[in-house]
């Protein structure tokens, strides 16, 4: 059995369920939603690389890729993966997450990260859930934060991204002694009033 094993994960406004290429015409309205692609700091497909980049993440051994479903219309509107799954040392890190334009700020993250987090601490006993970004990406660093993460540091010149542009890597983690506050944190985050 591969690990982490297939899962779908249900909350109360999002599911988290394997991406296939049933995913794909959603994904692509959803990539299109705001332009996403053009983000120069980020790796989302444009819309008509869609399909392709939901073959990829599945082809790839220590991925285990999501669509992130909004439950109200059962729309996919996001991707996000388990990646660099380690069993031996009970690690993943949770990356390659990104949402339309229309979702973003609606609680739909905290609620996916939760699923996430709560399934690789609870159910695959995880020591540590990492979290990367581009060092540019605030709006990815501040939700990171937000969810409870600490900094661990910058991997300087880390990445070449496809633009040919050399990517500093901010590191993020929680560790397994720290889910209980967490947890705690992002339970009062989804039931607070907005």
């Amino acid at each position: 059995m591969s690990w982490p094993p297939t899962v779908t994960l249900e909350g109360k406004i999002v599911a988290v369920a394997p991406l296939t290429q049933a995913h794909a015409q959603d994904l692509a309205e959803a990539s299109a939603d705001g332009g996403l692609e053009r983000l120069w700091y980020t790796t989302i497909p444009a819309p008509e690389d869609v399909a392709g980049d939901i073959d990829k993440r599945n082809a790839l051994a220590n991925m285990c890729p999501f669509a992130v479903v909004e439950q109200a219309t059962g729309k996919a509107v996001g991707m996000t993966t388990y990646l660099n799954v380690d069993e031996a040392h009970r690690r993943v890190e949770i990356g390659g997450t990104w949402y339309r334009k229309a979702v973003q700020r609606s609680g739909l993250n905290t609620e996916c990260k939760f699923l996430l987090l709560r399934h690789a601490f609870e159910t695959l006993n995880c020591n540590v859930v990492e979290f990367r970004t581009h060092f540019i990406n605030y709006q990815s660093r501040n939700a990171i934060e937000r969810l409870g993460a600490k900094f661990d540091g910058i991997l300087r010149n880390h990445m070449i991204m496809p633009n040919g542009t050399l990517r500093d890597t901010a590191v993020y983690s929680i560790i397994a002694p720290e889910w209980s506050t967490v947890k705690t944190h992002l339970e009062w985050q989804m039931a607070r009033p907005r």
